[in-house]
């Protein structure tokens, strides 16, 4: 006789067809060809539609994110979700953040490529002396490599200062964020919803310092991204972060808001703990890419 399946695996929810996958994968394929002509045209100096396109894709994107989470919530608040499908989300996520640790350790890796084999051979080293005789005689291993081959000068961005500073409220808000979970397990709500307001405060304030710090690499360092290697890698490495940061501040206002009309109880609030979990990650990866890229 067929033993009968625990009641929470008795109920999976298979949500209808819908069209936000469509809608993402238009979005981050305007991304993609925004972002590639819009630096093309930047370094070329030259008009073009790179900017516009990147602009939709980004309203495009975050008008998707917007009306998933939504369906989600509904759905959620219904009462159609079941313990196994919260293990799925769970899963998921975990995943993700995986998937999200590879593209940035894929970064890591060209720029640890670039200063630790590359620029060295490049000066010579490893019995590459001919390397250098032929590409440039007068190349000076260094890093950061602050002189391209065309002869374009740069200064290095400095780890004190606005770096610095961004480093601590990244920091701070992991605690905040921290204390915001307590509350919410301990269901503790003003504690909630002003730990969490104040990690999206930090979060809004980090993203305006990183643009500032653009404006004065720009402007007063010679800084860009026609820097050679090192302008290349400055700007992948804190731009791709900044756009983690830009994502995971977006979902804790999403958080938040859904935390002011009632949402989440003390057992029942994964979505939570999904975006903390996100957001501490963002955060780690800060820490490693201010050692890496500010400090050695």
């Amino acid at each position: 006789m067929a033993q009968e399946a625990p009641e929470e695996y008795q109920k999976y929810y298979v949500p209808e067809q819908s069209v936000w996958p469509i809608v993402g994968a238009v979005a981050l394929f305007l991304i993609a060809v925004g972002a590639a002509n819009f630096v093309v045209e930047s370094v070329r100096e030259e008009p073009g539609l790179g900017g516009y396109t990147l602009i939709a894709g980004l309203v495009m994107l975050i008008v998707m994110i917007f009306g998933w989470f939504k369906n989600q919530i509904d759905e959620s608040m219904s009462g159609k979700y079941s313990a196994q499908l919260g293990r799925s989300y769970r899963q998921g996520m975990l995943w993700f953040i995986f998937s999200e640790v590879m593209f940035f350790a894929a970064f890591f890796g060209a720029l640890f490529y670039a200063r630790a084999i590359a620029v060295p051979w490049l000066g010579g080293a490893s019995n590459n002396a001919m390397t250098n005789e032929v590409l440039w005689p007068a190349f000076e291993a260094m890093w950061p490599l602050t002189l391209t081959p065309g002869g374009t000068e740069t200064q290095a961005m400095g780890w004190l200062g606005l770096p610095l500073y961004n480093t601590i409220i990244l920091l701070v808000s992991s605690v905040t964020l921290h204390y915001a979970h307590v509350g919410i397990e301990e269901n503790k709500r003003g504690q909630l919803k002003v730990m969490l307001g104040l990690t999206i405060v930090l979060g809004c304030i980090f993203l305006g310092l990183q643009g500032y710090e653009y404006v004065h690499a720009y402007r007063d360092l010679g800084l860009t991204l026609q820097s050679g290697i090192y302008g290349n890698t400055f700007f992948l490495l804190t731009g791709f972060h900044g756009l983690h940061v830009t994502l995971g501040t977006i979902i804790l206002i999403v958080l938040f808001l859904r935390i002011m009309k009632g949402h989440f109880t003390s057992d029942e609030h994964f979505a939570f703990q999904a975006g903390a979990w996100y957001w501490h990650f963002v955060d780690v990866v800060w820490v490693m890419l201010f050692v890496c890229v500010y400090i050695i």
